[in-house]
C-alpha cells in the first residue's frame, strides 16, 4: 500500500476522492482548470498522485506551472504578508521577519504542523492601514512585530523558544 508522506492518505484515498470528481465531468482537456481546482478544494493542496491520475484522466502530460495551485499541503491558516509600497514603506519586512521566527518558517513555507502557511502578496489593498496582513479572510492592519504574538497567540511563543 502506498502512504502518502505528508498527509498519510493513501493511494486508493486519492483514487476514490478523484473518481467523484471526475464523474462530473468528461474528460475534455477543456475541463483542467475546474478539475485542478476541485481537486485542490478537497485536499487543499495537489498530491503527485492526483496530478499523475488528472492528466491520465485528461489524455495529457502533468502540468505544473499554474500559480493558483499548491503542489504541497497548505497550513490550515494561511498568513499573507502584504509587500505593496504603502506596507513596505511601514515595516512589512520587519513583520515579515517576526513572523518567520515565531513560526520557524520562511515566506513560501508551512509549518510542520500543518497549522500555518506564510505568503507574501502583491498588496492587501487596505494601504491605509499599512502594513496589513491577512489570516484567512480577516485582516490585521498597523501590524508591527510586537502585535505578531497577539494576532498569532501563544502557539507561536511556543515555537519560538523550542
Amino acid at each position: 500500500m502506498i502512504i502518502l508522506a505528508v498527509d498519510n492518505l493513501t493511494k486508493a484515498d486519492v483514487e476514490d476522492k478523484l473518481m467523484v470528481i471526475f464523474s462530473n465531468h468528461r474528460g475534455e482537456k477543456s475541463e483542467l482548470i475546474p478539475i485542478l481546482q476541485e481537486t485542490q478544494g478537497q485536499f487543499r493542496y495537489l498530491p503527485a498522485v492526483a496530478m499523475k491520475e488528472i492528466a491520465q484522466f485528461l489524455h495529457m502530460p502533468v502540468s505544473t506551472f499554474y500559480a493558483q495551485f499548491k503542489l504541497t499541503p497548505l497550513g490550515n491558516k494561511i498568513i499573507r504578508v502584504c509587500r505593496g509600497t504603502a506596507c513596505h514603506v511601514r515595516g512589512a519586512s520587519k513583520v515579515l521577519t517576526e513572523l518567520e521566527s515565531r513560526l520557524g518558517i520562511k515566506a513560501g513555507e508551512t509549518t510542520e504542523d500543518l497549522e500555518y502557511t506564510l505568503e507574501t502578496v502583491a498588496c492587501i489593498g487596505a494601504c491605509a492601514l499599512a502594513p496589513t496582513l491577512t489570516i484567512e479572510n480577516e485582516t490585521y492592519g498597523k501590524m508591527t512585530p510586537k502585535k505578531v504574538a497577539e494576532v498569532l497567540g501563544d502557539k507561536s511563543e511556543a515555537k519560538q523558544q523550542s
